[in-house]
């Protein structure tokens, strides 16, 4: 019977060390062969299992087109071929620094086999249609020249934004004069806004004219060529697509943009990257703002404010994660990356590296594009990754925040480093790097374990100081892992841990002066953080169940809320305890309790004999009264409203027969 699972491995020209026995277990395989030259002289090996019954591992990343094109030419040739995966562990943990510790660097490459192996996220997919519709605006020249270079595949307008001559009218496109305004959208359904439209009068001889101008116009397209050299109309414009810009600083500008913007025409899958539960959204209530973490920090601006909760344009969004990286409710996850096979992967890798060489490993979160250039150049031309650092690769590196690196620490990591591509992905992560470090500074431990590097850094030997002996169990959400990691970090800490401003973490302050127990905060709070008590006025607080939104904050009336980020590890923050509370006034006819006592005191205090209604009269004890009394004794008072004076004695036959 042929084997399930063959893996491959090859020591490409005996440049790099393998254990194939070990390497065997990790990814599960059935069967191992290693080899020197496999995408060469032994590729012959490569195509005798692709052409078999069993699925094949190749661990190259670099040959991985080689051996795909292989198994193609195998399908065509006997109409079968084996299901086929790559890896690479030569660049990410073979080659390495000739001093490197062989025991780290087939660890390594065990724990990254093992890893490939867990199930990889579906993230759902939409269809977009795009006709080709364009719109280039620019002046004329570059413009009218852009046209002609798309207009055989796209049905282009242009809007020019000078008064640039126009030798020869064309049918072939259409030509405008105005001023760009405003653009929204993606590809497929750009809305654009223009001021002083004035459309191309193409009759006639002699130079071309503009008609009439309109004072405001909009337009609808499918592809966006922005020519202006300015700003670009979109911020982290790059990742809208469909929207091309021209960084008038660049030669042949036009000529690229052309290329691929002659290819946005038909129907695209389109990855929908999030989930939205909006139920769990803190974002505001009753028109009271609350959370805006996400729209602080989504690049695209594909986030917006819909009432109660975000919305977010699954068109705009490219995936970036920073949503879920801020999320404190985790209303907003990723179907590419959800927090969970994040969480797996990283607890995965990290115990097999231990099982191999009985020390705590480092973790490098890299993006797949240039992040995985980098690593590959320090591979081939330099020492290349330490033999303790382990990489994992995302599509962006915004999408880590600080429960990811809680999470690495709490799966056994001395280190968690993020290798940023340029200073976009540092800004990106620095809040959340930045709470996390607080939170290692707040357990005694060295905040320099989680930081921010430049690709020269890779090389670097880790600091062994502060490393968690033994892994947490990384069961739970967020939250969860965050606190059970930070507990596991910390020794005996009496005190919360206080965080930055911001911090989805801490507890609320409520001046006792001020507030009047209206409990306007309890009714609004998104979390269930703040409660009543059922006997009495009071306000209770879980302090675990607090994200720090700020409703509660907005919401009173007496401006008696403050926030106060801080992360209590102690058991007294999953129990609900008491913030504010006073004892009930009694009603003066019945004794049901009622109301606050200080707010009532109060305002007999104001009213009494300040007021017209209250002077001279015994008015202010209807405000000592509970509802029911205080109807009863209204209606059946001497200055009633509704009353009708005496009623008369009802006379009888005795009263008549006596007159």
């Amino acid at each position: 019977m042929p084997a399930n699972k063959t893996l491959l491995l090859c020591s490409c020209d005996k440049t790099q060390a393998l254990d194939p026995e070990s390497l065997q277990a990790a990814a599960a395989a059935d069967q191992v062969f290693a080899v020197d030259e496999l995408c060469v002289k032994d590729i012959q090996k490569a195509a005798e299992h692709l052409g078999g019954d069993g699925e094949v591992l190749i661990a190259c990343g670099q040959q991985a087109a080689l051996f795909e094109r292989l198994g193609e030419e195998i399908q065509a040739e006997i109409h079968h071929s084996a299901p086929l995966s790559t890896i690479d562990i030569r660049d990410r943990a073979g080659w390495s620094s000739p001093n490197a510790d062989p025991r780290r660097l087939n660890g390594k490459q065990a724990a990254l086999l093992a890893a490939a192996q867990l199930p990889a996220p579906m993230a759902p997919a939409k269809t977009i249609q795009s006709d080709g519709v364009c719109c280039i605006v620019g002046p004329t020249e570059q413009a009218i020249r852009m046209a002609e270079l798309v207009q055989d595949e796209l049905g282009v307008t242009c809007i020019v934004n000078d008064a640039g001559p126009i030798q020869l009218p064309s049918a072939a496109y259409d030509v405008a004069k105005g001023q760009l305004t405003g653009a929204y959208g993606a590809l497929g359904n750009f809305k654009l806004e223009f001021v002083h439209l004035q459309t191309l009068h193409p009759a006639g001889r002699g130079e071309l004219g503009y008609g009439e101008a309109k004072p405001t116009a909009r337009s609808e397209c499918d592809v966006f060529i922005d020519l202006r050299g300015g700003a670009p109309a979109f911020p982290s414009h790059e990742k809208r697509n469909g929207y091309f810009w021209a960084d008038p600083k660049k030669a042949g500008e036009l000529e690229r943009i052309a290329l691929t913007a002659r290819e946005r025409v038909g129907e695209f899958e389109k990855t929908v990257y999030f989930r939205l539960e909006e139920s769990l959204c803190a974002h505001s209530r009753a028109n009271k703002p609350g959370c805006t973490r996400c729209l602080d920090v989504c690049p695209t601006e594909a986030i917006f404010s819909a009432g109660d909760h975000i919305q977010i344009d699954s068109d705009i969004c490219a995936g970036c994660g920073s949503c879920a990286a801020v999320c404190p409710t985790s209303a907003v996850t990723m179907n590419e990356t959800p927090f969970e096979a994040l969480t797996k992967a990283v607890e995965v890798m990290a115990k097999v590296y231990r099982e191999h060489t009985h020390e705590s490993p480092r973790l490098v979160f890299h993006t797949l594009g240039a992040g995985t250039e980098a690593i590959a150049n320090l591979a081939r031309y330099d020492d290349g990754l330490a033999d303790d650092l382990i990489p994992m690769a995302l599509e962006h590196v915004d999408r880590i925040g600080h429960a990811e690196i809680m999470a690495a620490f709490g799966a056994g990591y001395a280190e968690v480093l993020i290798l940023a591509d340029n200073e976009i992905d540092r800004r990106a992560v620095a809040a959340e790097v930045e709470l996390a470090q607080a939170m290692l500074r707040g357990t005694h431990n060295s905040p320099s374990r989680v930081r921010v590097i430049n690709a020269i850094e890779l090389c670097d030997a880790g600091d062994n100081a502060g490393r968690v002996s033994e892994p947490v169990l990384l069961v739970g959400g967020r939250r969860d892992i965050t606190r059970v990691t930070v507990a596991a970090m910390s020794d005996k800490i009496e005190e919360p841990i206080p965080l930055p401003v911001g911090a989805p973490y801490g507890a609320i302050e409520i001046d006792s002066d001020k507030c009047t127990l209206c409990l306007a905060c309890v009714s609004l709070c998104p979390t269930g953080a703040l409660s009543d008590h059922p006997d009495r006025p009071e306000v209770q607080f879980t302090e675990n169940a607090c994200v720090q939104c700020g409703v509660c904050e907005s919401t009173c009336p007496e401006t008696a809320i403050t926030l106060k980020p801080q992360l209590d590890l102690s058991k007294d923050a999953l129990s609900p305890r008491a913030l504010h509370g006073e004892d009930p006034f009694e009603c003066i006819q019945c004794g049901r309790p009622f109301g606050v006592a200080s707010t009532i005191n109060r305002i007999v205090e104001k009213l009494e004999n300040q007021h017209w209604m209250y002077k001279n009269s015994d008015n202010v004890q209807l405000i000592k009264m509970c509802d029911d009394c205080r109807v009863k004794a209204q209606y059946h008072g001497d200055n009633a409203p509704m009353a009708a004076g005496q009623r008369p004695r009802v006379r009888t036959s005795d009263d008549y027969l006596d007159s």
